[in-house]
């Protein structure tokens, strides 16, 4: 089972907080974010502190049936 993680790029500022806290799942192109991978282990919560943190909400994480999960409320 996978997280699917996507970065809107309407909504992303390259703030880079995403990339800092996981810079393994995250990565800054430009002046824009987006994930090293779509999918990632379920269960990687440094995937949902990172859709957290953005200041832009720009992450959204996604189960394997497709729910969003992050950004957590």
């Amino acid at each position: 089972m996978s997280w699917q993680l996507r970065v809107d790029p309407g909504h992303c500022i390259g703030s880079g907080m995403c990339a800092g806290a996981a810079p393994d799942l995250f990565t800054l192109d430009g002046d824009r974010s987006h994930p090293v991978r779509e999918h990632v282990p379920d269960g990687d919560e440094r995937a949902l502190d990172a859709a957290d943190i953005c200041p832009m909400q720009a992450i959204t994480v996604r189960d394997a049936d497709g729910k969003e999960i992050g950004p957590r409320e």
